[in-house]
């Protein structure tokens, strides 16, 4: 059914103004967002296929279906909303400049106060940079003196061990930043966010190596779709 034949307490725009977004379901959400649907299928419904789980194309092999839920949505690329029939160019637009809007809120607040004062945003502002990339990377937090946030950078990808992250450059951006402490990061593409031996040996190595120059390790961030683990939170630091 066309948003203008539901009644006006169930269209989603004047459901929001009236009762606020908590109101509305997730659907009802992205459907204001997306404004319009496609010939044949309305924007609620459209909205509705984006929000569930994604399934491989019989014919031809490939991914189709949705995005399994909001969080999958917001994390995916430009690339892969391409392949949603009725999300052109404006519509992809709009959804990645609400990913990084959410990306920027959270860098303010970071900036803001000592980053351990809210150690979930910390978890979400890595998730946001990190967790929806097909590869490892390799992602270091620098902070001042006050643990507030001074910059992000993504320093290493593809299979991340101790050979292919350089406890060096690790340490020139820490001084470059005059960072006197960092959080470090990286996601699992395989979606388990469990860090491996390689992940604890290579957080004491920097630990070490960051130590010489007096720059505290004070996290190791891990996430995955969905997922975030701190290594301080879980005594493996």
């Amino acid at each position: 059914m066309p948003l203008k034949d539901l009644p006006p307490d169930a269209q989603p725009r004047e459901k929001l103004l009236a009762r606020g977004p908590a109101a509305l379901a997730d659907a009802e959400l992205l459907a204001i967002l997306l404004r319009t649907g496609i010939v044949g299928k309305g924007v609620l419904q459209m909205a509705q296929e984006l929000l569930e789980p994604p399934s491989i194309d019989p014919d031809t092999g490939k991914v189709a279906g949705g995005f399994d839920g909001i969080a999958g949505l917001l994390h995916t690329g430009p690339a892969d909303l391409e392949r949603i029939k009725g999300l052109g160019p404006a519509k992809r637009a709009e959804l990645v400049a609400v990913l990084e809007l959410a990306r920027r809120a959270l860098a303010q607040q970071l900036r803001e106060r000592e980053v351990f004062d809210s150690p979930d945003a910390v978890k979400q502002y890595v998730q946001l940079h990190l967790a929806a990339k097909g590869h490892e990377v390799f992602a270091v937090l620098f902070l001042d003196a006050q643990n507030r946030l001074l910059a992000m950078e993504e320093l290493f990808r593809g299979t991340l061990t101790q050979a292919s992250v350089y406890p060096r450059e690790v340490v020139l951006r820490a001084l470059h930043h005059q960072a006197a402490a960092v959080v470090l990061a990286h996601n699992h593409p395989s979606g388990s966010v469990q860090p491996s031996r390689a992940d604890e040996a290579l957080t004491q190595t920097l630990k070490t190596t960051l130590a010489l120059v007096d720059v505290r390790v004070l996290d190791h961030v891990i996430v995955a779709p969905g997922q975030a683990l701190s290594m301080a939170e879980n005594g493996l630091l």
